[in-house]
């Protein structure tokens, strides 16, 4: 297990995985809050 943590390969390819699922999260927060607030201004 120590030997996979180890590899810079798997290393990267983590770091690249948990920054594309936290722009992910972002992304789509961003677009429900929009959606959201374009919902409640067309009522209006």
């Amino acid at each position: 297990m120590a030997s996979i943590v180890n590899d810079p390969l798997v290393l990267g390819f983590l770091v690249v995985l948990l920054g594309f699922v936290f722009f992910m999260y972002l992304f789509v927060r961003r677009t429900l809050t929009g959606f959201k607030e374009g919902m409640e201004n067309g009522r209006r």
